[in-house]
C-alpha cells in the first residue's frame, strides 16, 4: 500500500512538473490570443469582400457588355450607345470605385485579392471614360481612342480575375468553400476563369 502511495504522489508530482514547464506563459498565451483574433477578423473580412465582389460583379457585368458592343460598332452605321447609357455607366463605374476605397487592413493574401478587385474596378471605370472621350473625336483620332478604350476593357477583365482567383483561394483556406466571382471573359483574352470545383467545395 506504502508503495502504491508513494508510485501515486510520484506520478502526480512528476505530471504537475511536466505541465507546469509546457505550459504555455503569458507572453505565449497573448500571441496565441491574438493570432485568433486575427483569423477571426480575417474571415469576417473574406467574407465582407466576397459579397461585396459579388455586389460589384452583377453591378459591372452589364456595363462591360454595353462597351463591348459600343466599342466592336461601327459608329458610321450609328451604333454608338445614348449619352444616357454612357453616362449610366460612369455613374455604376463610380459607385463600385467608392465601394473599394478605403479598404480595411487585413492578412496579406485577402488584401492581395482586395487590390486586385479594386484595381480591376478602377480599369473599368478608365475604359468608360475613354470610351466617352472617343465620342467626341472622329475620324483617325477617334479610332485610336477607341482601340485603347478595348485595351483597357480587356486587361481590367483580366485583372479581376486574378483578384477573383485569389479570392477564391483565401475563401478556401477560411473554411468558407470554393467562391467563384468571376466577370464574364472573352473567347481568348487569357483571363483566368473558375476551376472546375463545386461552389463551396473544400476541396483545394
Amino acid at each position: 500500500m506504502t508503495l502504491a502511495i508513494a508510485f501515486a504522489l510520484g506520478a502526480l508530482v512528476s505530471g504537475g512538473l511536466v505541465f507546469a514547464v509546457t505550459r504555455p506563459g503569458p507572453t505565449e498565451q497573448a500571441a496565441d490570443s491574438l493570432r485568433a483574433q486575427s483569423a477571426l477578423r480575417d474571415r469576417e473580412q473574406i467574407q465582407a469582400l466576397t459579397a461585396l465582389a459579388r455586389a460589384t460583379r452583377d453591378r459591372l457585368a452589364p456595363v462591360l457588355d454595353g462597351l463591348e458592343r459600343a466599342l466592336a460598332a461601327d459608329p458610321r452605321t450609328g451604333g454608338a450607345p445614348p449619352a444616357a447609357d454612357v453616362a449610366s455607366w460612369r455613374k455604376a463605374t463610380a459607385a463600385a470605385v467608392a465601394d473599394f476605397a478605403d479598404p480595411p487592413s487585413g492578412e496579406t493574401a485577402t488584401n492581395v485579392a482586395r487590390a486586385g478587385l479594386a484595381s480591376a474596378v478602377r480599369q473599368i471605370s478608365t475604359a468608360v471614360d475613354t470610351y466617352a472621350a472617343s465620342q467626341a473625336l472622329t475620324g483617325s483620332a477617334r479610332e485610336t481612342v477607341m482601340l485603347l478604350a478595348v485595351r483597357q476593357r480587356a486587361d481590367a477583365v483580366f485583372t479581376w480575375s486574378a483578384g477573383a482567383t485569389a479570392l477564391d483561394a483565401v475563401n478556401v483556406d477560411a473554411g468558407h468553400g470554393h467562391q467563384h466571382v468571376f466577370l464574364p471573359a472573352s473567347p481568348g483574352s487569357e483571363a483566368l476563369t473558375a476551376d472546375p470545383e463545386p461552389e463551396g467545395s473544400q476541396r483545394p
